[in-house]
């Protein structure tokens, strides 16, 4: 599944976000409402961690050093890994805290028409942001599922957009309708409620980030399909089959292909030799991400051995 894309959705939502939250904390302080202090808060935590992901995909970008050989593509793992982290502590936390406070406070709202506007038009806002991030992620997840796309994507920022959006959206709701009930009502606590349901639908939304982001920043071979892919591709003329494969994404864009490759035993070292340009050719053509290929020829001992398990690998 391609890597690329993702840089309009982030900047999207960081303009969103950015926005959002200041109106937020003047509608905090206008009615007191803790759902929306929470969304408040969940509306900088975001802001902030679209800035981490803008800054971990520009830090990727640099050359590699001697110390660092294999380049820096993993900043942009790592950056989103912290945004999760931040996701679950600053949002998460902060609104179940929150929301636990207002059950015994029990602080009326004062002005509440100032929160339903404020939190209709994040709505919109919102919801252009998550707008920009389906299109983008769109082109990518092919005829994969939304929650396949999450699972398996390799760029790290749209998944993370895509589930940042959908939980400022169901937040949004939930604000909403904690300020309404408490309204109509005249009973605070269901405002407490709404933060409280806000502060464990991003406690789970953090946590599948945290799960997914962890399998890539440690290291998260090619999908079963590309697997496949890899070993057609390196099939072919001398080179009878792949005896043991081994791949790693060294960054969204950039994966490392090692593979034993069985030739015959009676053809001269010249002819071995080109047929390995010639797999790594047809390998670089069928897998561009392949950036990173090390071939080695060894003679085919099996004329029909069991194929290395690593050429089947589970998704994580």
């Amino acid at each position: 599944m391609s890597a690329s894309g993702g840089g309009k959705a982030i900047i999207a939502a960081l303009a969103a976000n950015a926005g959002i939250a200041v109106a937020k904390f003047v509608g905090f302080a206008i009615t007191g409402s803790s759902s929306m202090l929470a969304e408040s808060v969940h509306s900088v935590a975001d802001t902030g961690n679209q800035g981490l992901l803008l800054l971990g995909r520009k830090r990727a970008k640099r050359a590699a050093t001697p110390e660092h050989p294999f380049g820096f593509g993993r900043d942009r793992f790592f950056y989103s890994f912290v945004v999760a982290l931040l996701l679950f502590s600053l949002g998460s936390v902060f609104a179940i805290y929150e929301g636990i406070h207002k059950l015994s406070a029990h602080e009326e709202l004062t002005s509440p028409i100032v929160a339903v506007v404020i939190l209709v038009v994040a709505i919109v806002l919102e919801g252009f942001s998550f707008r920009t991030a389906v299109h983008e992620s769109r082109e990518l997840k092919g005829d994969a599922t939304w929650w396949g796309f999450i699972r398996q994507s390799v760029n790290p920022e749209l998944p993370v957009v895509l589930l940042e959006d959908t939980g400022a959206l169901v937040g949004l709701v939930l604000a909403l309708g904690g300020v309404g009930l408490s309204t109509l009502t005249g009973d605070p606590i269901w405002d407490a409620i709404g933060t409280i349901c806000i502060g464990i639908l991003l406690g789970v939304i953090a946590v599948i980030l945290i799960v997914e982001t962890k399998s890539l920043l440690i290291g998260e071979g090619a999908s079963p399909p590309l697997v496949r892919t890899i070993t057609s591709s390196l099939v072919g003329g001398p080179v009878e089959r792949v005896i043991h494969l081994r791949t790693q994404y060294l960054g969204p864009e950039e994966l490392l292909v090692a593979a034993k490759i069985a030739v015959s035993s009676a053809l001269p070292t010249e002819v071995v030799a080109e047929a390995i340009d010639n797999a790594e050719a047809r390998l670089r053509e069928a897998v561009p991400e392949a950036r990173l290929v090390y071939l080695e020829p060894d003679l085919d001992r099996s004329d029909a051995g069991p194929v290395d398990e690593a050429l089947d690998p589970s998704p994580h």
